[in-house]
Order: structure tokens, then sequence, then C-alpha cells
């Protein structure tokens, strides 16, 4: 038995089977790259699922983590700490808002985000108690909390988790005339991906965001922009809204704020939005902790420069430029995306999108499928353009075999 094969049966005999990862263990990664156990190299064409969107281990966030690690990690939000304003308030510039409501992971941002939504509309709309209703979009991704997956339309993610949280009305995503309807004068958020991840790399039809805007506006309506996966440079803008000209109203924000080295997460309003919240009212032991906020000033700090989103931008083109190229072959049905980020419907003749993921870790790639027959391709932005080259042409030599 080889070690990756002993690790894997440790794992498959100590661990729930709530993931179906492919059979490689790694050890070691630099940049877009990662080393396995038995020493074999792999491009990283996931960057946990936008996660490393700066690749790994990052000099400038890694010295950022230790420096802080010397110093103090956590103290509660019982007490300051004196990473703490500088965090909120250069978050809160780099989004164009006032105020920030850190969390730790993408979903405690949702969820944030639909308890804020709801206090706001009672609060401040004055929507009557209990009333309150928020509109998402089918094909979503939020997370996978009780309330998170209550108003999903993915059956591997809702079945078995009921009596769902109500309160949510699903309408189709791209369908502004659907949208319309389902606002009501109880409606207090309309709760968006920008780009849909999970569900393919889904791009909204051109004016749907924008559309979005104006109807929220209209009905007194918060917009919530999920930007969790979308956000922080990996379309090619800091956030996927701005292709559209569109700011929202709040911003949940996740992975890639965290540089890929811990968690960490945050919903980013204006005052009126988040100062509804009272002391006692919500919080999290973790939550702005002084590592996370040393971490992610770092990362706000590589992203003032705009040096990753015109990477992502420039080399996006690339990488939908040569995807484009095979969707004429006959072994891919559709592309979608945006900056380095592509979904890629493999012709099922061809095989699943898991045969495909195998096929190309055999080849020295990393993807991951998703619904059956599309590969999402997601390198860290620091990726070079000869391995983007390289990791591309292995995908064709895979959808040729």
């Amino acid at each position: 038995m080889t070690t990756t094969e002993a690790l894997i049966a440790a794992a498959d005999a100590h661990s729930a089977h709530n993931y179906d990862p492919l059979p490689v263990v790694i050890a070691t990664a630099d940049g877009a790259w990662m080393t396995d156990v038995e020493g074999r190299r792999y491009l990283d064409f996931l960057a946990g699922y936008s996660a490393l969107n700066f690749g790994h281990g990052h000099p400038r966030l890694v010295a950022a983590a230790k420096a802080q690690l010397e110093r103090v990690t956590l103290t509660s939000r019982a007490f300051h700490h004196d990473r703490f304003a500088a965090f909120c308030t250069e978050l809160a510039e780099l989004c164009g808002m006032e105020t920030v409501l850190p969390m730790n992971t993408g979903v405690e941002a949702v969820e944030t985000a639909v308890k804020t939504a709801r206090k706001w509309g009672y609060r401040v709309k004055g929507v009557p108690a209990e009333m309150a209703k928020v509109v998402v979009a089918g094909g979503n991704f939020h997370g996978r909390t009780t309330t998170v997956i209550s108003f999903s339309t993915d059956p591997e993610a809702r079945a078995d988790y009921g009596p769902y949280t109500p309160g949510f009305e699903i309408v189709p995503y791209g369908d502004l005339t659907a949208m319309r309807a389902a606002v009501t004068e109880n409606t207090v958020a309309v709760l968006l991906e920008p780009i849909q991840g999970e569900a393919g790399v889904v791009v909204p039809p051109e004016g749907y965001l924008a559309g979005v805007r104006e109807l929220t506006r209209e009905r007194d309506v918060l917009f919530v922009a999920d930007e969790i996966q979308s956000g922080l440079g990996r379309t090619g803008r800091t956030f996927a809204c701005e292709h559209e000209g569109v700011v929202p109203d709040v911003y949940v924000l996740g992975k890639a704020l965290g540089g890929g080295v811990l968690p960490v997460s945050a919903v980013v309003a204006n005052a009126e939005v988040l100062g509804v919240f009272r002391p006692g009212e919500h919080g999290s032991t973790f939550g702005g902790n002084p590592l996370a906020c040393a971490v992610a000033l770092e990362v706000i700090a590589m992203l003032r420069t705009g040096e990753f989103q015109e990477r992502a931008a420039e080399l996006g083109e690339l990488l939908h430029r040569r995807l484009a190229e095979m969707t004429g072959s006959g072994r891919v049905t559709a592309v979608r995306g945006r900056g380095l980020w592509a979904g890629v419907d493999v012709d099922p003749a061809v095989g699943s999108g898991r045969a495909v993921a195998e096929r190309l870790m055999e080849r020295g790639v990393l993807v991951k499928e998703t619904h059956g027959v599309t590969v999402r391709v997601a390198p860290p932005l620091v990726v070079e353009e000869e391995d983007l080259e390289w990791g591309v042409e292995q995908l064709w030599e895979v959808l040729s075999a």
C-alpha cells in the first residue's frame, strides 16, 4: 500500500463521508503548485474555490500571519485589539462602504447578512413582525447551514434536513420579470451571487444586475451581493458587480479575504444598514480576531494596487480564448465565466465531470467537477502564463483522448 492509499484509507475509516475528494493527498504547496505525499507536483486549477486567489503560501500573507502569531491571536470581541480598527476601516474603504461586521466562514457571513436584512426590514423599513421576505435565485449556493439550505434548489444540499426555515422566495436566476413579481412590500432583501459559482460559473444576462439594482432601489429593498467566490480579484475586478457598474447595499465577503491562510469573512454595508445591531444581538467568538485581521489587512493592501485584478483580467482573456476554441470540437458543449474563472460543460459522450477531473489529476492538474458534466477552472491569480497554457493543454488532451 502506498502512502497515499494508507492515508486515504485512514481518512475513510475515521471521518464522515460528506466529501468525495479526488484520490490525491497534498503535503506541500507553493504559488499555483501543490505536491503530494509521493512527491508528485500538481497545478492547482481550483484555488480552494477562490480562497487561494493569491496562491499557496504567498510570502506577504505568511509573513503577516507569522508576525501576528508572535503577538496575540485571539481576544474575543469582549476586548478591543490593535488590528481591529484598521481592518474595519480599510475593508470598508475597499468596498466604498462605512461599516464592517466580521465573521469567520462564508456561510456565517451569509447568515449574518440575512439577519441584518430582516432586522433592517423591521427597524428601518417598517415590515410587520415575522413577515420579512428575502428573494433569492434558483441554482444558488450560499453555504450549508440549515437556514441557507432552506432556500437551495440543490436536492443533495436539502435532502433530509427539514423542516426548513421560512421567509425566502426563489426565482429563476437571470429573470428580471420573475424578480419584479416576487418583490413585495414585505421584501427586505434580494440576495444574489453576481456570478453563480457552484452552479457552474453562471454569468447572468447583461443588464441583469443593473436591473436588480434599479428594482431594489425602487422598492426600498436591500441588494445583498454574495461575492464570497466572485469577489476580491477573481473576475478581473475587485468585485464582480463592477462589471455592470453596480454597487449593492451589502457585500458578503469570505474565502480570499483570509488569503488562504485562515477563514475570514465579513458583511460590509453603510451605517444605516449595519447600524441596526445593538450589543448582544449578534456575534462570534473568533470573528474579527487579531490573526484574521492581520492577514486580511495584507489581503486588502495587495488588492488596493490593482495588480491582481489586472492579472486576472489579462490571463482570463487567454483562458477564455483557449477554452472557446474547444467549444467547436464536439467535446465541450459550453464555456462560461469571467476573468480567471470558468465553467466548462463536457459532452457526456466524453465522460462525466468527475472522470475528466480524475484524468486531469493523472496529468498533474487538479480541478473539481460540479453538477455532473461541468468542470470548474479557477487557478490562483498568481499562476504563470506558461503554466496556465500548459494546464489548458492538459484539459484538451484529456478531452481528446
